[in-house]
């Protein structure tokens, strides 16, 4: 199948990938009087002595806003808003299908970060979670920060911490195939949003030695050409704090991760790794180094970002949970923890006797996944105390 093709056909014919539907029949003078005026008035005036009843008597409890400003689209770039809009009709879909997470797409016409951050913080408040989408780095780490600051609803950059989760997730699961631990050496490429969220995570979950490259090599402290976000991220990595080409800081490395660009890694690279090496080539929809040509070279255990190959690496395995676990607690924040129990939960469905080389992570389609990561992001939530119920 041409995916494109049929995909733009497709996106002709069903005009819209989701629409509103309404929960309650409007068919009689009766029931518009209950639903609407008079009878609404009660509802409101309940919402204005406490605001917090604004979850118990309309849908927020359960709406989450997936809002981009159209500036890192897929691997599209900065199209725009409403070009990004199919993408993110289609995160609802997943919300809906996934977590039973209701969503609506917000396109918002700004990509300066105060403006962007004051119109969806004045909108939190017909929401239960905001969910960041296709916003490029550094802006999406500056814009998290400050709407955490600003509201009191979760607020989740998914192309961060979803694919952060994932590769935990499947990391876990690998090391154990390959009887090897948290020592392991990591080299990794990409140094933006996806990048350094899975290293920060990393480095929660007690990974030490850690290498983040870009294509032009290892960051380290004093590093030309980094913007503030990756001169954080140099400072905590890289224990030697020495340049070096993507090449030299893979020789001896047990774990690769990339989220860049196609082509980066040869298998002349992989043969240079230590034995069982494990190799996580997220870039889409052309990895880093294509399975086979890491098999190749010698790697133990290949995941990609693709469908068609094993141990895919698919956000839809992280957020419907996490929303759906945030959202039964009345949960404030999504935190550390609640991630790292998101990974763990997701790593945890696979028994060690049914790992393997091509079996670390769930299928997507896996009823299992949401329920169990949903379940554990709500327990920590409570344990940390930012659940609400």
């Amino acid at each position: 199948m041409n995916y494109a093709e049929e995909s733009l056909r497709l996106h002709g014919q069903w005009r819209g990938k989701i629409e509103v539907v309404s929960t309650v029949p409007v068919t009689n003078r009766e029931a518009l009087s209950l639903a609407y005026t008079p009878g609404v008035a009660a509802p409101c005036l309940e919402i204005q002595k406490d605001v917090n009843k604004s979850y118990e008597l309309t849908r927020r409890h359960n709406l989450c806003a997936v809002i981009t400003d159209g500036s890192a689209v897929l691997g599209l770039g900065n199209i725009g808003p409403e070009a990004g809009m199919p993408v993110m009709e289609g995160k609802c879909a997943l919300f809906k299908a996934f977590g039973d997470v209701d969503a609506f797409p917000l396109c918002v016409r700004s990509q300066d970060v105060e403006e962007f951050v004051n119109a969806v913080a004045l909108m939190a408040g017909s929401f239960g979670g905001i969910n960041l989408e296709d916003i490029s780095a550094p802006r999406c780490f500056e814009i998290e920060r400050k709407l955490k600051e600003r509201c009191d609803i979760p607020v989740f950059h998914d192309d961060q911490h979803g694919t952060a989760v994932v590769v935990l997730a499947g990391l876990l699961n690998a090391l154990k195939v390959v009887g090897k631990d948290k020592a392991v050496k990591i080299v990794t490429v990409g140094a933006g949003a996806a990048g350094i969220a899975i290293v920060r995570m990393l480095l929660t979950a007690g990974f030490t030695n850690i290498t983040m490259c870009d294509k032009q090599g290892a960051l380290y402290v004093g590093c030309p050409g980094m913007n503030w976000a990756q001169a954080e991220m140099a400072a905590l990595t890289n224990p030697e704090q020495t340049p070096g080409s993507l090449a030299e800081k893979l020789a001896g490395a047990d774990v690769f991760i990339g989220t860049s660009a196609p082509g980066l890694v040869t298998t002349d690279m992989v043969k240079s790794m230590n034995r069982d090496a494990i190799l996580f080539a997220c870039a889409n929809p052309t990895p880093e180094i294509f399975p086979e040509d890491a098999k190749t070279g010698g790697a133990r255990i290949i995941s990609t970002g693709r469908s068609d190959y094993p141990n895919q690496i698919n956000n839809v395995l992280a957020f419907p949970g996490i929303f759906r676990g945030a959202f039964d607690v009345r949960a404030s924040d999504i935190n550390e923890e609640m991630k790292l129990a998101a990974a763990e939960a997701l790593a945890a469905l696979i028994p060690e006797t049914e790992l393997g080389d091509e079996r670390i992570m769930p299928e997507a389609f896996d009823p299992r996944v949401a329920p169990a990561v949903a379940k554990a992001v709500a327990e920590a939530a409570r344990r940390t105390g930012v659940a609400r119920i």
